[in-house]
C-alpha cells in the first residue's frame, strides 16, 4: 500500500512541496522520486507516467496516475477516510475546500512575482500593488478560517489539514520576501516554518546547490527567518560516536561534526541534510 510520488527541485517547487506534505504529514506510506525541473530532464523522467508532464505526480499502489495536487488531495482523502486530511465538521470541511481551491486557482499575482525560493531570504522586496491585494485576501481567509474554526489548535482549522498543505508555499513565499502581512499572519507563516516536515524538506533542498540560482533577484541576502539551525559542519576525517547511520542503519562513511562530536551517515545526502538543519531530524537528535 505504498504511493510513489515523482517531485521537482525542492528548493524551488511549491507544487512538489503541496504533494510531498500531504502524504508525509498525514503518514501515508510513500517512495519519492526527484524528476530534473532544471537539468533538462523533465519529460524522460516522467516517460512512465502519462499524462503527466509536470510535477508532482503520485502513483496509486494500484497505478493510478494523478497529475494535480486538487486531484490528489481528493484522491488520498477518499482512500483515507480517517488520516484527518479535511477537517471533520462539514462546515470547517466546506471552508477548508474553498480556501484551497482559490489556493489551486487564484493570488497569480502573488504567485509570478514572488516564486518559491527556500535558499535564503531576500532583503528590500517591495510588493506590487497586485501583491498588497492578493497578501490581503489571503489574510482575510487565514483570519476567518481561524475565527470560525482555529480554536482546537494553531492551524487554519485548529488542527492540521489539507489547507495548511496548499497555504504552505505561500507562507514559504512570505518568509522568503519579507512580505507585509498582519500579525496573525506573521504567526501563522513562523508556525509553518517551524513545522519538523516542512523543515525536512527545507533541509533536503539545501543538499544540491545551483549556478546560476533559479530565480535570483538582484538584492541582499538575509539569512532564512524559520528556527536558527544547529551549527554543523561536514567533515572528512574522525571517529564518528555512531556506528551506524540514524535514518538507515548502514555503516556510517560521511561525517559531520557538532559541538565538538562527530557522527557517521550512509552517504552524502543523509550528512548534509542533517548539517542543513539538525534538529529537523528526529533520528538524529535521539543521538545527539
Amino acid at each position: 500500500m505504498t504511493y510513489d510520488l515523482t517531485i521537482g527541485d525542492r528548493t524551488f517547487s511549491s507544487w512538489s512541496l503541496r504533494g510531498w506534505l500531504m502524504l508525509v504529514c498525514f503518514g501515508l506510506p510513500h517512495r519519492t522520486r526527484m524528476a530534473g525541473l532544471y537539468s533538462g530532464t523533465l519529460a524522460a523522467d516522467l516517460a512512465d507516467l502519462a499524462p503527466a508532464r509536470t510535477v508532482p505526480v503520485l502513483r496509486t499502489p494500484d497505478g493510478a496516475v494523478l497529475t494535480d495536487t486538487i486531484a490528489m488531495a481528493e484522491t488520498l482523502a477518499e482512500r483515507h477516510p480517517d488520516a484527518g486530511l479535511w477537517p471533520r465538521d462539514p462546515h470547517a470541511r466546506a471552508l477548508a475546500r474553498s480556501m484551497v481551491a482559490e489556493m489551486h486557482a487564484g493570488f497569480g499575482a502573488l504567485r509570478s512575482a514572488c516564486p518559491m525560493m527556500l535558499a535564503h531570504a531576500w532583503d528590500g522586496f517591495v510588493a506590487p500593488d497586485a501583491v498588497q491585494a492578493d497578501l490581503s485576501r489571503l489574510t482575510a481567509l487565514w483570519a476567518l478560517a481561524r475565527a470560525r474554526h482555529g480554536a482546537d489548535g494553531p492551524w487554519l482549522f485548529g488542527t492540521y489539514s489539507l489547507a495548511d498543505v496548499f497555504y504552505a508555499p505561500v507562507a514559504a513565499r512570505i518568509a522568503t520576501y519579507g512580505l507585509p502581512v498582519d500579525a496573525a499572519a506573521q504567526d501563522y507563516v513562523a508556525h509553518t516554518l517551524a513545522e519538523t516536515s516542512f523543515r525536512q524538506w527545507r533541509a533536503l533542498g539545501l543538499t544540491r546547490h545551483y549556478d546560476p540560482m533559479p530565480y535570483a533577484v538582484p538584492l541582499p541576502q538575509r539569512p532564512w527567518p524559520g528556527p536558527a539551525p544547529l551549527t554543523a559542519t561536514p567533515v572528512d576525517h574522525g571517529t564518528p560516536e555512531n556506528a551506524t547511520c540514524p535514518y538507515s542503519g548502514l555503516p556510517g562513511t560521511h561525517l559531520l561534526q557538532l559541538d565538538g562530536r562527530t557522527f557517521g551517515f550512509c552517504n552524502a545526502t543523509c550528512r548534509d541534510k542533517t548539517v542543513a538543519d539538525p534538529a529537523a531530524w528526529p533520528a538524529f537528535m535521539a543521538l545527539l
